[in-house]
């Protein structure tokens, strides 16, 4: 995944990476964030800061299903930015484990362009089809 970032985003376009939070509750269940572990390897090749906290799931969100418009309703609201000086004037690699819809992913997105952000690219390890 690490290897495909400057051939799909350009090593130096990228200011930080930002993993897609799980809720407190879902990540003390699992044990770990599967973003941010894949974050953190990204983030490492190419000497980028992972904004761990950047994001946070305000809400806990029921398991992403059904049709596009019912996976946008169930994230609409459920991400904010804590601090926006943190991602302010950044371009930022957003990174998360699936795109289905990509209705996480928009959310987030839109939630850190709202605070300040330059730019947000996408990237996730799989695409359910």
């Amino acid at each position: 995944m690490a290897d495909r970032v400057p051939i799909l985003f350009g090593q130096p376009s990228i200011d930080a990476v930002v993993p897609v939070p799980l809720h407190k509750e879902r990540e003390r269940e699992r044990g770990f964030n599967q973003a941010e572990l894949l974050a953190g390897v990204v983030a490492n090749r190419f000497h980028r800061p992972v904004l761990r906290k950047a994001l946070a799931r305000t809400r806990r969100t029921s398991p992403q299903a059904g049709k596009p418009r019912e996976r946008t309703r169930n994230v609409r609201g459920a991400f904010a930015v804590g601090n926006p000086e943190t991602v302010k004037d950044r371009t930022l690699l957003l990174v998360d484990d699936v795109f289905t819809t990509g209705a996480t992913v928009n959310e987030c997105a839109k939630v850190l362009m709202k605070a300040g952000a330059q730019g947000v690219f996408v990237y996730t390890l799989a695409r359910v089809l």
